[in-house]
């Protein structure tokens, strides 16, 4: 089978190809969950007693965009464009592989090396101006959570996520709402509504390397907090966890081995969303020492100490995507109308990672550990500034366990596929 046709065959039942890396052994899923559970007890038993990443001078207002990062980011959607638009309607289409690849896997790495660049890179801010009204505060990220869900829905759950027409629709449609309303409510539209740049910024604020939007070697656990707290920020935590979650359970023999209708994936994928969101919510909230106002705007003030834990588990189910099926997608870039160019020769590419099984699942388990102590670590800190002393300890115990069953629960679905 050609390069091109092996990845046109993972497309064709999945957006990305589905989940084709073996389950890690259970003897690394174990480990891995013993070291969370101890960690995280270790952490809330006889880690610091006073905030240590609270009292941060404010962020400094984003630079002025960059001209030739908004030349690129025109370039570079002119070419994805063409590709999808102008490129063959089958599954080795350049822009349907870039889409999924690069697009949607290839943000969050790009997010975490160079913060937030899409928002200079986003052609739909280029376009636009500065608006004509001021944008109603009360939507809040509500927009960007039910954009995320829609393309969550198209790669995971709809009748033919590798659909060229279908992706040509969603973008279609997704262009035209990004520069009606940042014509209509400026860049204040992007910051809140858009789901990739949304995505991208609070991503970046676990960049090590850059904060806001300047190079400077930095703590993220210190940037972190600095996520802009407004209504509907859990729901698209909720969905970019929930999401990640079902397409592990989705990919499992339990799950593969149903006739499942489009309607039951869709509910199932929802379903995982709310649960995600609302257990989190439940266990913000579960507190005593508090106002009734005050217990309200706990998950949105914790929402943060999630992102740790999105960008585990996305590094930990899509890494082989991203390595060896964007070399793939690249290579298709090349030749954007199907036309047979290979500018760089035949291509090559390595595959690495799936022929070392025990080096892909060292990393996973990794990938996910990593992503919950850092999770853990940003929510206790962080109570430490909202909860009043006397229910410091006991006001994060429901936090901590529903992060332990995340990280368990993660591990489980990558270990049961």
């Amino acid at each position: 089978m050609t390069l091109p046709s092996a990845l046109a065959a993972g497309l064709a039942t999945h957006g990305l190809g589905g989940s084709t890396d073996l389950p890690i052994p259970f003897i690394y899923a174990m480990v891995g969950a013993s070291w969370a559970l101890t960690i995280s007890f270790a952490v809330l038993a006889l880690a610091w007693k006073e905030p240590r990443f609270a009292d941060e001078p404010p962020s400094l207002d984003p630079p002025a965009p960059r001209r030739w990062r908004q030349v690129l980011g025109l370039v570079l959607t002119a070419w994805g464009l063409v590709a999808l638009y102008a490129g063959p309607s089958d599954s080795s289409n350049a822009g349907l592989q870039a889409f999924y690849v690069f697009v949607w896997v290839g943000l969050v790495p790009l997010a975490l090396v160079l913060g937030h660049v899409w928002r200079d890179l986003s052609p739909w801010r280029t376009l636009t101006g500065a608006g004509r009204w001021a944008y109603p505060e009360w939507l809040g990220y509500w927009p960007a959570a039910a954009g995320l869900l829609a393309f969550v829905w198209l790669e995971l759950a709809s009748p033919d996520p590798g659909s060229v027409g279908a992706v040509r629709l969603w973008v279609l449609l997704y262009a035209v709402t990004m520069l009606l309303g940042g014509a209509a409510f400026g860049p204040r539209w992007f910051d809140r509504a858009d789901p990739f740049d949304v995505y991208s910024a609070i991503v970046a604020r676990l960049s090590p390397f850059v904060q806001d939007g300047r190079w400077r070697m930095h703590n993220p656990l210190r940037s972190l907090p600095e996520v802009p707290v407004a209504p509907g920020l859990v729901a698209v935590l909720a969905v970019l966890l929930g999401s990640t979650a079902y397409d592990s359970f989705s990919a499992s023999s339990f799950w593969q081995g149903r006739s499942v209708s489009d309607a039951q994936g869709t509910a199932t994928l929802v379903g995982f969303c709310v649960v995600v969101g609302t257990l989190f919510v439940l266990a913000a909230r579960a507190t005593g020492g508090v106002s009734r106002e005050d217990r309200r705007a706990l998950p949105g003030r914790l929402a943060h100490s999630l992102v740790p834990i999105v960008v585990g588990y996305i590094f930990a189910h899509y890494l082989t995507y991203l390595v060896e099926k964007g070399q793939t997608a690249f290579y298709a870039l090349l030749d954007p109308l199907g036309r047979g160019w290979a500018p760089l020769g035949d291509p090559d590419p390595s595959f690495f990672l799936s022929e070392h099984t025990s080096t892909l699942a060292a990393l996973k388990v990794t990938f996910v550990v990593a992503g919950h102590v850092l999770a853990v670590i940003a929510a206790h800190d962080r109570a430490l500034v909202l909860l009043p002393r006397a229910h410091r300890l006991s006001g994060q115990l429901g936090m901590l366990l529903l992060m332990v069953a995340y990280t368990f629960t993660g591990l489980y679905l990558l270990f049961s596929v």
